[in-house]
């Protein structure tokens, strides 16, 4: 029997006693890329937090792969926000790719010739060899973004978090980014992307989650990513030009 990815039931989360989460449940499928969208402030990047135990909640389960995060952190990558980092930080892009092998070592291995190939590959894998030796705040926005996924690749994880990933990057670092996905996806994987452009849910995605503080709707595109089940989601801010053109109708949401 198979034990999902990422099972959640009844999750809560207030900030200053304000509902942002509302009794969200659900179960992830395996192998599948699964976009989680809705307006702003409809609680996406907390459901991931709360999911990895970043941030408190008020009530709810959560389990991956059958158990608390905390004994499964080593099957869990997290992309977090690119915002939320300090850049500043003094290290170079290879070392940040070689943190995502520190759950393979064991607290008092020091990374080796090993570590050092595989976050080599990893960093190869996003285009970004050349810049091994970079410090990361030299890096542009779309490069940091690659770091992230290259030390999450280096985890070598079995359930992928990613939040808001394509956010202020460029053609070519998305289109990375997809490919990546896709390869993931090939091997197995089950990611979580937090997404905001509704126009490329359908491209990108197998899966999506409309959420607006509550669970609106989850489950396969084709039938969840509906008209009626974004307005829903999206209410008086989702303009709908022709219910026949989805994309002049996804393109208006923001």
């Amino acid at each position: 029997m198979h034990t999902s990815p990422l099972k959640i039931h009844n999750l809560s989360v207030a900030y200053q006693k304000k509902p942002v989460l509302r009794g969200v449940s659900f179960e992830v499928p395996e192998g599948k890329l699964i976009g989680i969208v809705g307006p702003n402030g409809a609680g996406k990047s907390t459901l991931i937090k709360a999911a990895l135990g970043l941030i408190p909640r008020l009530s709810g389960k959560v389990s991956i792969y059958g158990k608390p995060y905390a004994e499964q952190r080593r099957s869990v990558g997290y992309v977090p926000q690119r915002e939320s980092v300090d850049w500043d930080f003094p290290t170079n892009a290879l070392d940040v790719v070689m943190m995502g092998r520190y759950g393979h070592l064991g607290w008092f291995k020091r990374p080796g010739h090993t570590e050092k190939r595989i976050a080599m590959e990893c960093l190869a894998k996003v285009g970004m060899t050349d810049f091994a030796d970079r410090q990361i705040s030299q890096l542009s926005g779309g490069q940091q973004q690659r770091i992230f996924l290259a030390r999450a690749l280096a985890q070598d994880a079995k359930l992928y978090v990613m939040d808001e990933p394509f956010v202020g990057v460029d053609a070519a670092t998305e289109k990375a980014i997809i490919t990546l996905l896709g390869e993931l996806k090939t091997q197995g994987k089950t990611v979580l992307v937090v997404h905001h452009d509704l126009s490329t849910v359908k491209e990108y995605f197998d899966w999506v989650m409309l959420l607006n503080v509550q669970l609106l709707a989850f489950g396969p595109v084709e039938q969840t990513f509906t008209a009626d089940k974004l307005q829903q989601t999206y209410g008086g801010r989702l303009a709908i030009l022709d219910h026949d053109d989805q994309s002049a109708m996804i393109m208006n949401a923001r």
